[in-house]
């Protein structure tokens, strides 16, 4: 009898599992469900955002640049740098990578024959706060300004003196790492279109 007792509890309480299961699954379904629903809603005013943002950065990216324009260069989505005349001052080259945390979005300013990099902007990221993080800081980013496009970048743990040197954030390596990437493949892919382009 006592035997037959503790089978039954045992039924019970594997179908109380199986319920509770199918409760998690049910509701793991839903939150997914209403979570891609307000993603959905929300993503024209997130690239909106971004958008602006950009736009709002060129002249900080690109000395002497007013305004910029959307457009698509070798199949790169680019925005051309234009000063008060009309004249191109340069370029600006959306850009985005595997980060430690997350994915990274940077905006690469370049001068008009991009030849150099003219400024550094994070529009995203992920990293570790007070140490992956610190990429977003002005202080950082100034190393890439005025560096040559001629030849990849590459990250240094110790002072960074060469023409082709990035100073990695302390404690933060593989973060400074991706994005001296980054820009590396960002630039490449846009150097080998603006010349086939014959701009």
């Amino acid at each position: 009898m006592e035997k037959d007792s503790q089978t039954s509890s045992m039924k019970a309480g594997a179908g109380n599992y199986f319920v509770q299961a199918w409760l998690v699954i049910v509701l793991a379904l839903l939150f997914g469900l209403a979570l891609a629903g307000v993603h959905s809603a929300l993503s024209p005013r997130i690239a909106a955002n971004k958008l602006q943002e950009t736009l709002a950065e060129v002249p900080r990216l690109v000395p002497g640049a007013v305004k910029a324009e959307r457009e698509t260069v070798g199949g790169i989505p680019v925005y051309r740098a234009l000063d008060k005349d009309g004249a191109v001052a340069g370029w600006v080259l959306p850009a985005s990578g595997q980060g430690f945390s997350d994915r990274i979005e940077l905006l690469v300013g370049l001068d008009a024959t991009a030849g150099r990099i003219t400024g550094l902007y994070v529009l995203d990221q992920k990293e570790t706060p007070g140490l992956g993080n610190r990429i977003s800081e002005e202080g950082w980013r100034a190393q890439f300004r005025g560096k040559s496009t001629g030849k990849p970048l590459v990250v240094t743990k110790g002072g960074a003196g060469g023409e082709s040197e990035i100073q990695a954030v302390t404690g933060a390596t593989i973060s400074s790492e991706s994005v001296v990437g980054i820009v590396n493949r960002a630039v490449t892919a846009f150097r080998a279109a603006l010349k086939a382009s014959g701009e």
